[in-house]
């Protein structure tokens, strides 16, 4: 069985210090905890707790300021709450995807490697995670022309078209209704079971229940682990 990723005593702070010594914002304190592979963990907790911060150093888009962390896998996909897209620019569902295959092969042999043409295996990862999401009949349209639960089952199949050992979802069910709520919690068991580890920042005390584990978060420390 493959090690957790385990979290060493990390701390995350906002802002920086200047020599007159003002005062960094500590989004989180000293945060040791373990995430067993293959398993599905809800990270809990009120708004502004360091959910969304530590799904960020998770991802390595943060650093930590102080402490490490170990176990990490080299492929890692972020399923973000919003849509990064601007509503006027011209992207389709397919192309937005597709982007998660794009972000893989950048992930694994760099930038000229995600440039070539998308390859038949491909194709059929984006096709497989459209399916699995329920947005096949809105491959051809624009996000714009989208709700706010099909965003969300766009933003999901892109991130489950990176086939990525660790999946981490920022409130992926946020304002969504139940036949979105229910196709994304199928797919979160599905790549479970497939020993994908899943961490879940989450507000849905359903979900929170649906979890194997859940890491509770308040004023950035852990408060429950279990």
């Amino acid at each position: 069985m493959s090690e957790p990723i385990r979290t060493h005593d990390v701390c995350h702070h906002y802002g920086q210090g200047t020599a007159g010594g003002s005062r960094r914002s500590l989004s989180l304190d000293h945060v040791t905890v373990d995430f067993p592979a293959g398993t599905v963990t809800a990270l809990t907790g009120p708004n502004g707790c360091g959910k969304s911060t530590l799904l960020g150093l998770l991802a390595g888009t943060l650093r930590p300021s102080d402490g490490r962390i170990s176990g990490h896998p080299g492929n890692v996909c972020i399923v973000p709450q919003h849509s990064q897209a601007p509503d006027l620019f011209p992207v389709t569902v397919r192309d937005t995807v597709a982007m998660g295959r794009w972000q893989m092969h950048k992930g694994r042999g760099g930038l000229l490697r995600a440039l070539r043409p998308l390859t038949r295996t491909d194709r059929h990862a984006v096709d497989r995670a459209m399916e699995r999401t329920g947005i096949t009949d809105l491959a051809d349209r624009t996000l714009a022309d989208l709700s706010g639960g099909q965003r969300q089952r766009t933003l999901i199949a892109q991130g489950l078209a990176q086939d990525a050992p660790l999946l981490l979802l920022d409130e992926p069910l946020s304002a969504v209704d139940a036949t979105t709520a229910d196709l994304i919690g199928r797919a979160i068991a599905e790549e479970k079971d497939a020993g994908v580890t899943v961490i879940i920042a989450t507000h849905d005390h359903d979900q929170a229940a649906d979890a194997e584990r859940t890491v509770a978060l308040d004023g950035g420390r852990v408060v429950m682990a279990g």
